[in-house]
């Protein structure tokens, strides 16, 4: 049988990958050699070339009978839900930002609308190629038989310390044209959370099904659950809303009971703005809004600024020269068990104040599934509460130092959650391994990566700052 034009591509790169990894002499740590990134952590600077996986970007194959997609590791859910959407489909769970990329969020966390139902985007795959610290291509599955399962349950949350997907075979979902809105106002976070409960359990609320629900929390008293529902056509006489251009989408929430959006446009309805974040480059300025270019209106551009901010030092050097209180960063997202989130928030009002904050409900899919880096309460729904500003601190703080967002930390284990990683960490080793998989990863290591050739997790996600 003649392989397709597909499986030829991907050997190709492959063999090319496989070359630039002999080239890379004993003894030097492995490195992607990637131009950007979602992470707001600093990167490791490790001297010496890269591995250029920049032509892993494609989906090799769709199967709309199986519902499935072969895709290569660096594709971007952007380009992921263009190839998808044409046939009636989409991935499983998709995240909020365009150029998030299908292996980092499987090698990460990602998380969406989708997850109170749908998990987390590692949920859905079904098979990955790893090439490894050692060097070697393995493929690998959750098959009780597979010699190399520990790795695909290891990997998620594994941050590229493990090796690195180069394809992924992943479980699709149907999409339907149009999503309806509804944004539900409610007093108190107590209130908010029994809301939460509910229509997660059920699936439904007021009777229609419920396929998406997130939430914006505004203030103390000012919170909203949206809740979406896929349908086939628009009710007579409504028009789909367009929040790509001078219209904020968050900003519609508290003034809209209802809205509509297409598919494609709901699923990207945060990438506009980056959530709320825009704000802080001036593009929601009415003015600014008119003049700055509708196709630069993306995450990936407000991106560059920040990449640029971290390198130079941009906005301290402007407090200094203005005299202004130095600002610490704190831009994390939160797991707590859903009994736990009114007292997170409480605390988090009194304690940091920023505003919005994103909420996000989920659910592990497979309850008979573990997942040793990231692991969950099988039987528990959970709660991703996302902030993403900057705090001032008093003059004889170090900004760097993080005593805000260890506080955060501190607070978040005390009520048994967790943080995603793609941004600073504070722990010191005990702590981080006791909730990170201490017990798995260095096995998992060692099998996979017995030199050292790649960053340890720790290594990375805490010491790399």
């Amino acid at each position: 049988m003649l392989a397709s034009s597909a499986d030829q591509r991907y050997e190709l790169l492959v063999a090319r990958i496989a070359e630039q990894f002999a080239q890379i002499p004993q003894g030097s740590a492995v490195r992607l050699a990637k131009p950007t990134s979602n992470l707001f952590r600093p990167r490791a600077s490790i001297g010496g070339p890269g591995l250029d996986v920049g032509a892993f970007d494609g989906v090799l194959r769709i199967d709309p009978e199986s519902r499935t997609a072969e895709v290569l590791g660096m594709t971007t859910y952007e380009h992921l839900v263009a190839a998808t959407l044409p046939y009636g489909l989409m991935p499983m769970c998709v995240p909020q930002l365009r150029t998030i990329t299908l292996g980092g969020a499987v090698t990460g966390m990602g998380i969406e609308a989708a997850s109170f139902r749908q998990g987390c985007p590692h949920e859905s795959v079904l098979e990955m190629d790893i090439l490894t610290g050692a060097g070697e291509v393995l493929t690998v599955t959750g098959a009780p038989d597979d010699p190399h399962r520990d790795l695909f349950y290891g990997f998620p949350n594994s941050y590229g310390s493990l090796g690195y997907a180069l394809r992924i075979t992943i479980e699709l979902q149907a999409a339907l044209p149009y999503v309806h809105l509804r944004h539900l106002p409610f007093a108190s976070a107590i209130q908010m959370t029994e809301a939460i409960a509910r229509i997660t359990e059920l699936g439904k609320h007021e009777g229609q099904q419920v396929d998406f629900i997130d939430g914006t929390v505004f203030s103390e008293r000012e919170h909203y659950l949206t809740v979406g529902t896929m349908c086939t056509e628009l009710p007579e006489h409504v028009q789909v809303s367009d929040y790509t251009d001078s219209q904020i989408y968050y900003r519609s929430i508290p003034t809209r009971k209802h809205d509509y959006l297409t598919i494609h446009d709901f699923l990207w309805r945060w990438d506009t703005d980056w959530f709320w974040c825009s704000r802080a480059f001036g593009a929601q300025q009415p003015l600014v809004r008119k003049l700055w270019p509708k196709s630069q209106l993306r995450s990936d551009v407000y991106w560059k600024f920040i990449a640029l901010d971290h390198r130079y030092d941009i906005s301290g050097k402007l407090n200094r020269l203005q005299g202004k209180p130095q600002r610490e960063a704190v831009v994390q997202d939160i797991e707590v068990p859903i009994e736990k989130l009114p007292e997170f928030l409480e605390f988090f009002h009194r304690e940091v104040g920023i505003s919005p904050i994103w909420i996000c409900p989920l659910r592990q899919r497979d309850a008979n599934a573990r997942w040793p880096l990231y692991e969950f309460d099988a039987d528990k729904t959970y709660v991703n509460v996302g902030f993403w500003s900057s705090v001032e601190v008093s003059a004889d703080q170090d900004p760097k130092a993080g005593l805000i967002n260890r506080r955060i930390e501190a607070k978040v284990t005390e009520l048994e959650g967790r943080k995603s990683l793609y941004s600073t960490a504070f722990y010191d080793r005990p702590t981080f391994w006791s909730i990170y998989g201490g017990t798995e990863y260095p096995q998992l290591k060692t099998r996979y990566d017995p030199a050292g050739r790649l960053l340890g997790l720790y290594e990375k996600v805490v010491e790399q700052r």
